[in-house]
């Protein structure tokens, strides 16, 4: 075509990539109340592999991996929120940060039990009002003294479950639909990949937020729809 275009060589790109200014995630399909499912998985970094092992004999070191965190909404598919930490974040931790990144009103909210816990309940109550928390308290847990007078919703749940049984309480509360976190994180990798291609921390944010981006814009286009037919 006879264009004089400059056209940046991947190591430019690379380069550019830790200061790619990105915004953050907003739906575009419905505005109705979040259900919102959060989980975690660990995605590998760059590396070696086995390959250099077998090939060379080289002793591989420890591997190293990111913790990528991502919000869905039961709703429309989408992914609401994301984050990428080190791989020592606890899930909790980064909890704050991806309810910041919702926007407006949650209806319910879906975490397994690393979430459990008096600071994350009040970090969700006092972002979204009136938000039923589905989170599994442990097998140790135990009701609070104030249960049989002033019962919390955790001291409901720890009721719930001593009484009828975990499996009661899971379909009771439609915990089952936290599956659907697990099928995403499984989508995240079958698309994008378990890897990241990127070696710096800061680039390897912005590789992320790309994918998800990626992955939005695919639920966008359509989602497939089930009709029960017998």
């Amino acid at each position: 075509m006879k264009l004089d275009l400059p056209v940046p060589d991947f190591s430019s790109l690379s380069r550019r990539a830790g200061n790619l200014q990105l915004s953050n995630i907003k739906s575009k399909i419905g505005k109705e109340p979040v259900h919102l499912v959060v989980d975690s998985t660990g995605l590998k970094i760059f590396g070696a592999g086995e390959w250099q092992e077998t090939k060379h004999g080289t002793r591989i070191k420890r591997r190293s991996w990111r913790k990528f965190h991502l919000g869905l909404d039961l709703n429309t598919g989408e992914i609401l929120c994301s984050g990428l930490t080190e791989e020592s974040v606890g899930d909790p931790t980064t909890l704050p940060e991806l309810l910041g990144q919702v926007e407006g009103p949650g209806a319910r909210f879906f975490g397994d039990g690393a979430y459990d816990g008096e600071q994350n309940r009040k970090e969700l109550a006092n972002r979204f009002e009136g938000v039923e928390v589905i989170i599994p308290p442990p097998k140790t847990a135990v009701p609070s003294p104030q249960a049989e007078t002033a019962s919390t919703a955790r001291d409901k749940d720890i009721l719930a479950i001593q009484t009828n049984g975990k499996m009661a309480w899971q379909k009771q509360t439609g915990y089952g639909q936290r599956a659907r976190g697990e099928t995403l994180m499984g989508r995240y990798k079958q698309v994008i990949g378990a890897r990241l291609k990127s070696r710096e921390f800061e680039n390897q944010k912005t590789e992320a937020k790309v994918s998800v981006a990626v992955l939005n814009t695919m639920t966008a286009l359509g989602r497939p729809a089930f009709e029960r037919v017998s």
